[in-house]
């Protein structure tokens, strides 16, 4: 008895043909309708150092709604500005590149565990992600607990180290004012000291006159 196959009959002519073509070389080559060159793309990032840099799942606390509200997952970055020293934290979509959060670091600012996740950490900021500042809390999430502790430890000494700097710059800027006033002070002691011999020399001045007015004989 003859068998009789499973396999339908333009399957199986599909196949030879497309096993013949496999061996076919035309030696033709297409040139590409649209020549694309390469573009530099900057982030404003290029005059900062990236002193952290952790995958995380950013939201922010909606209070017309009073609930979380996811603003992107991506990459959170402290970035350390090479002029001045100053330190932003700014986090950016992992496709899209779009900003979630750019906001400085300053003294008094405080981070802390989000209540029943140990994964997870909450803190206020000036935001200036959307283009005008906003006061925002925000939650942000990672993979692994280490990578929370490690945030929250780098955003804390980074808090402390700005408050450092602003109560040297204090100190300094009041150390100056004080020697000012301590200059302007010692002038204004030395001017009484200069009027009061101004004053003894018109007066030894109107008796020397004096004298030599008597000593003159009456026509």
């Amino acid at each position: 008895m003859a068998s009789i196959s499973k396999e339908p009959e333009h399957e199986q002519r599909d196949e030879e043909e497309a096993g013949a073509n496999e061996d076919e070389d035309t030696g033709a080559q297409v040139a590409p309708i649209v020549r694309l060159e390469e573009v530099a793309v900057t982030t404003g990032e290029e005059d900062e150092d990236a002193i952290l840099d952790l995958k995380s799942k950013l939201y922010r606390f909606d209070k017309d709604g009073s609930q979380w509200k996811e603003r992107g997952a991506g990459t959170v970055k402290f970035l350390k500005r090479k002029d001045s020293g100053k330190i932003r934290l700014v986090m950016r979509q992992s496709k899209t590149l779009k900003i979630c959060a750019n906001h400085l670091v300053t003294s008094g600012m405080t981070v802390q565990e989000h209540a029943g996740n140990d994964k997870s950490c909450v803190w206020n900021a000036r935001d200036f992600s959307d283009g005008e500042l906003k006061d925002e809390l925000f939650c942000i999430r990672f993979a692994t607990v280490e990578n929370c502790k490690a945030f929250m430890q780098k955003f804390k000494e980074v808090a402390e180290s700005t408050e450092e700097k602003e109560e040297s710059k204090e100190a300094s800027d009041t150390a100056g004012l004080l020697e000012k006033l301590t200059v302007e002070e010692k002038k204004t002691e030395e001017k009484p000291v200069e009027k009061v011999a101004s004053a003894e020399a018109e007066k030894e001045k109107a008796v020397e006159e004096k004298k030599t007015e008597d000593s003159v004989p009456s026509a």
